[in-house]
């Protein structure tokens, strides 16, 4: 029987925080799928790298906004990926848990966080990559589960910054290590975003990923005048690229059957990105 709202909410208040789940809690066996020719849905919970955008930002693109394209059409995307947000300042909000109550058996639930919970400066949304990062994102896991949807840890994907010899650089510590461990542990499937982002860069190379990510030029775009040297987020061609790793590693991972991901060699053209209209101003802002 479907989860209410309100079951939802009660079960991930329930959880605490330190608890280590079971092995079964993820499932080894995947969730069951819908039957043949229903729809099923991919939910995205994460950080700006994944989030849809408003147009104020762009040309500023997220992965999320791109997965469509290389998913069957039994599968619809919804994205609640927050700019901003780490694994903790995601779920104090409250924002993991009508995610939750939305879940449906055979449903998927994507989590990449890791930029946010990186710094240390900021207690709201800091955590400690062996201990409270692994600590909040079994949450997740342990919440998707509780819905009979599967659950799929994503470790972050990688900045933009190359050394003297023009070298791809890691930049996320051990954050995505603990994100590793932690889905080998429960045994929940892994998408490594880090290590194949990283090697895509490493591929194009220094100056062809400014192309990726959200270079832009004085005067390139009305809305950045001056310019813009964002070495985080990306560009249409960038939330493209990162979507099509995301659907091969879902494939690869067995996740999703060949049949239902597409396109991976297609070109996708970068004007079929969309982005969101400018949310109305409340009369207290």
């Amino acid at each position: 029987m479907p989860i209410s709202r309100r079951q939802a909410a009660a079960a991930l208040s329930a959880l605490p925080l330190t608890a280590a789940l079971a092995p079964s809690a993820a499932g080894a066996t995947p969730a069951p799928h819908s039957p043949h020719g229903s729809t099923r849905t991919v939910y995205v919970a994460g950080d700006s790298t994944a989030a849809d955008k408003y147009r104020g930002a762009a040309p500023e693109s997220g992965w999320g906004t791109a997965l469509p394209f290389f998913l069957g059409p039994h599968l619809t995307v919804v994205n609640h990926a927050v700019n901003g947000r780490s694994s903790k300042s995601f779920l104090d909000e409250g924002r993991l848990t009508p995610v939750l109550a939305a879940l449906r058996p055979g449903d998927l639930l994507l989590v990449q966080f890791g930029h946010n919970d990186e710094k240390a400066e900021d207690p709201t949304r800091y955590t400690e990559p062996w201990s409270t990062y692994q600590e909040y994102l079994s949450r997740y896991v342990a919440g998707a589960a509780a819905a009979g949807a599967r659950p799929v840890l994503l470790t972050s994907v990688e900045r933009r910054r190359f050394d003297a010899a023009g070298n791809a650089v890691a930049t996320h510590g051990d954050y995505p290590a603990a994100v590793r461990a932690l889905a080998a542990r429960e045994r929940v499937p892994l998408l490594d975003l880090q290590a194949s982002t990283l090697a895509l860069w490493q591929r194009l190379g220094a100056e062809e990923t400014k192309r990726y990510f959200n270079w832009l030029a004085p005067g390139e775009s009305p809305d950045h005048p001056g310019g813009v040297s964002d070495n985080t987020h990306f560009r249409p061609r960038g939330a493209i690229a990162v979507a099509r790793l995301v659907a091969r590693a879902l494939r690869a991972e067995r996740v999703l059957a060949p049949r239902e991901v597409r396109r991976l060699t297609t070109e996708i053209p970068e004007s079929r990105l969309t982005w969101l209209d400018e949310p109305a101003l409340r009369p207290a802002d």
